[in-house]
């Protein structure tokens, strides 16, 4: 391991906006702060919204520079990445935006029922061979249910049409009340101030001519099915290293 991931990983056990729980912690224990995040963590009784999969905490950290009334938590398994949103938090003293490192296979484990208010999934790995892995097929959207109010907001931005599609189609089958749909955000006229946060992923989907989507929706609370997916076309990006960027289309 290299001396800057080390280094990195010192940083995030002094950090006070990272709480570490790793797996072992949590499986026959509950985490101390389930139920307990406002008043332990953020000192007031604001409304939380999660951002799953933060990865660099860019989003995290724009949310709460936007919504000073609301307490923002980014969550990824990755704490190298999530050094970065973390630093920018203990170095602006950005006191409503908070960083959880574990699984997200295990969230409702962290949250009381009802204690999150608003989710935000941005740029997620689309899974397309792995329903179960995808963080809006219902395993996912049965686990949110378990803190999220039935008229909670789980917001999907992503460059992935397949995604994209899917989460709509799943949406359509369930009857889920949709708050915002579009398949080309900035080409809509839909965004604001939130939507624009661009993480650094984002900005290479951008650069390629990728159209970024939305769709906005209400978990509800009735029985969720999934979708026919079959005939769903397989995104092309795979064609490139997700962490390069096509220079043809960076230049267009």
């Amino acid at each position: 391991m290299g001396k800057n991931k080390l280094k990195k990983f010192a940083d995030m056990e002094r950090f006070k906006c990272v709480h570490q729980y790793p797996r072992h912690l949590v499986v026959n224990n509950p985490c101390p702060l389930k139920g307990n995040w406002n008043k332990s963590v953020f000192a007031n009784d604001n409304p939380i919204t999660l951002e799953l999969g933060c990865g660099k905490g860019e989003y995290t950290v724009g949310l709460a520079r936007k919504n000073p009334e609301r307490n923002h938590i980014g969550v990824d398994i990755k704490g190298a990445r999530i050094w970065n949103g973390a630093k920018t938090v203990e170095e602006e003293n950005i006191s409503n935006a908070a960083f959880l490192r574990t699984e997200i296979e295990m969230i409702d484990a962290f949250f009381a029922p009802g204690e999150v208010g608003e989710v935000w999934i941005t740029f997620p790995d689309p899974q397309m061979q792995k329903t179960r892995k995808r963080l809006t097929s219902t395993r996912f959207l049965n686990l949110y249910r378990n803190f999220l109010s039935p008229d909670s907001v789980i917001h999907l931005k992503t460059d992935s049409p397949f995604l994209f599609e899917y989460t709509r189609r799943l949406v359509e089958l369930n009857k889920l009340e949709v708050v915002r749909l579009t398949d080309d955000l900035y080409g809509s006229g839909l965004e604001d101030p939130v939507t624009s946060i661009k993480t650094f992923y984002e900005q290479q989907w951008l650069a390629r001519g990728k159209k970024i989507k939305l769709i906005s929706f209400k978990i509800g609370n009735q029985p969720l099915v999934e979708p026919q997916e079959d005939d769903i076309e397989r995104d092309d990006y795979r064609a490139y290293p997700r962490g390069t960027v096509d220079a043809s289309r960076s230049q267009n």
